[in-house]
Parts: structure tokens; C-alpha cells; sequence
């Protein structure tokens, strides 16, 4: 008796097994489980033969019983899981792609214009010994303004030109604080650039916005001269824009430097004949600069009598409107990529 019911008990496991194998949905699956482990399925008639074997054999049958029983219903459930999970397969003209085709090319991201513009002015003026500084955007009154000697009633700390935080904090209008940051903790000599994000309480319009990019640069030393600030100027324009452009400078005022003067470059749009781009007049302002006042060194604690420097500003995107040709600054900041597009490879071949 036992030898009949082992070798009944393995045709039923084999033919449930190959019932799962062939079942193509949950339905027929469950058509199987029901001929199969239903109350009156196969393996409950193997179960009720198990009074009619004799004692001491019916353990051994038992225990095949109760293998058989787990096998099939972990077989149905590995079964059920795969019918139903969902199937991943192309549709529509996916379903006739031909593998022997190339891959499609994802295009690789560029870097933004003015991420350009501000990469170039850090290798150029790197090149001639500057190293990069960084300050916070949100800064104190006393190293936006006080520390670099403007007075209070000086127009740019009004409310209106200022954005005035709580706790008598602000935006930075200018990278300027960098230079005092790092001369409060560097002693001379000191030749760094400061880029960053600048904020004024500008309209924005063509030409301005109430945010905008900076490169200032400075330097500090023993017998720094007004010739050492010029010469720097003159070969960051002909790094800039090539050997034939031409550099001028005005006499101007800034509280910070004494003398201050205004740098302009010749227009590269029309070589300094008079254009759109220049108002006629053939030249483009580009940076603010001078010699540091002494009343600036005296404030953060370098001697006057000893110690000289310079100082220089100009805004990023400024450069690049030049650069690109480009004749509204919003442009910059719209974020359109078929604008930002134009400029993937074009920066370093034609402008440089």
C-alpha cells in the first residue's frame, strides 16, 4: 500500500507542476489549484487513503503528503506572482525596432554664459597671481559700508538702493566685503578676486537687475603703484578681447579709492568708429577702480605709511553682453535653452 500511494503521490506533483507551467493567466492558474488542492482535488483523495495504510508506513506516507501539499502551493504562489506582474513590452512602433540601429545620443549639458564669462576672468586674472576669495551674500553694514569709508549719508545706503535685512543686516550690494573679510585675517602682501552674486534695488530693464554677477579684484603690497593698477587692466582688456582693443581711463570717484578712475574699453562691435552699442561713442565702459583709500587700511588695522593697493570692479555681465553680442541682459536670465544653447561651443572659438 505505501508503495502505491509514494508513486501515486509523485504523478500528481508532476502533473500539477506542469498544470502551473501552462497556465497563461490567473484564471487557468486557478483552474489548476481547484483540480488539484481544492476540497475535493487530487491531493485531498491522496489524504483520505492515508487510514487505509497500515500503521507503522502511514508516518512515511504522511510526511510525502505534507511535502507534496507545500511544493504545490509554493509553486502556485511563485506562478500567481508572475502572471501578475506587469509586463514591460514596446508598443506601438517600439515593437518593431530595428537592434541593429546606432543608440540615440543624449546631449551633454554646457555650461550657462555668464558661468563662462565668469570662468574665463578667473583664469586670466589667475594667470597673473590672483587667487579666488568668497564671502557670505548676506552681509553687515559695517563691511559693506563703514569699513570701505562710506559715510552714512552716502546715497547707496538708502532703503532705495539697498536691500536692508532684520538685525541690521543686508545684501551685499558689491563683492567688496570680501576685500575687507580677507584683510582683517590676511596680512600684505594681498592679491585676490572676489566673484560673486551682487543685489541692488534696481528696476530691471535692459541694462539692469536687482541681481546681478561681480568680479572685483585686489592688491596690496609695499610700492603697489596707480602704473601696476593700469597695466593690469590693459592686459586683462587684451586677454578679454585681443591685442587691438584699445584701454582708456577716466578720473572718477569712489569712497573707497583714492584717486578712483573709470576704465573703458574700445568698442569691439565697431572698433571704435561710433555705434548702437557704444551710444556713438566708440568706447564701453567696462570697470571701476583705484588706488585703496588709507582711511580703508586704517580701518582694518594694515599701516598706510608702509602698504599700498588697488582695487577694480566690473560686472559679469556686462563682459558678456560684449562678449556675445547680446543687447539685453534679461536674456541671461530667462533660462531658454534655445538661447543658452547658442553659446555650447562658440565661447571659446570665436571670443577668446
Amino acid at each position: 500500500m505505501l508503495a502505491h500511494f509514494l508513486r501515486d503521490a509523485e504523478a500528481v506533483e508532476q502533473a500539477c507542476l506542469d498544470g502551473i507551467g501552462r497556465a497563461a493567466d490567473p484564471a487557468a492558474l486557478e483552474q489548476v489549484r481547484v483540480e488539484y488542492l481544492g476540497r475535493r482535488g487530487r491531493v485531498q483523495e491522496l489524504l483520505g487513503r492515508l487510514g487505509g495504510i497500515a500503521a507503522e508506513e502511514r508516518p512515511e506516507a504522511g510526511q510525502r503528503a505534507n511535502r507534496l501539499k507545500r511544493a504545490l502551493e509554493e509553486a502556485l504562489a511563485a506562478r500567481r506572482a508572475e502572471l501578475e506582474r506587469p509586463a514591460v513590452r514596446p508598443a506601438g512602433p517600439a515593437a518593431a525596432a530595428d537592434v541593429t540601429m546606432p543608440g540615440r545620443t543624449h546631449g551633454a549639458g554646457a555650461a550657462h554664459p555668464i558661468s563662462q564669462v565668469m570662468d574665463l576672468l578667473v583664469e586670466i586674472l589667475g594667470r597673473m597671481g590672483f587667487a579666488v576669495a568668497d564671502g557670505p551674500d548676506v552681509e553687515t553694514a559695517y563691511h559693506n559700508f563703514d569699513a570701505l569709508n562710506t559715510p552714512e549719508e552716502h546715497p547707496s545706503r538708502d532703503p532705495q538702493d539697498t536691500f536692508y535685512l532684520p538685525e541690521g543686516t543686508l545684501l551685499r550690494t558689491q563683492t567688496s566685503p570680501v576685500q575687507i573679510r580677507v584683510m582683517e585675517r590676511t596680512p600684505p602682501p594681498v592679491r585676490i578676486i572676489a566673484p560673486g552674486r551682487c543685489y541692488r534695488r534696481d528696476t530691471a530693464d535692459a541694462t539692469h537687475s536687482a541681481s546681478f554677477q561681480q568680479i572685483e579684484g585686489l592688491y596690496v603690497d609695499e610700492q603697489v603703484s596707480l602704473a601696476d593698477l593700469k597695466g593690469t587692466l590693459q592686459e586683462l582688456a587684451h586677454q578679454l578681447f585681443g591685442a587691438a582693443v584699445q584701454v582708456r581711463f577716466r578720473p572718477h570717484f569712489f569712497p573707497f579709492t583714492e584717486p578712483s578712475i573709470e576704465c573703458d574699453f574700445s568698442c569691439t562691435v565697431c572698433r571704435g568708429r561710433g555705434c548702437r552699442v557704444c551710444k556713438q561713442s566708440g568706447w564701453l565702459e567696462i570697470a571701476g577702480a583705484g588706488m585703496v583709500d588709507p582711511r580703508v587700511f586704517s580701518k582694518i588695522g594694515y599701516d598706510p605709511e608702509r602698504y599700498t593697493g588697488f582695487a577694480f570692479g566690473m560686472g559679469i555681465e556686462r563682459i558678456a553682453m560684449i562678449l556675445f553680442g547680446l543687447n539685453d541682459i534679461r536674456l541671461l536670465y530667462e533660462n531658454d535653452l534655445r538661447f543658452i544653447e547658442q553659446f555650447r561651443a562658440r565661447f571659446h572659438e570665436a571670443d577668446r
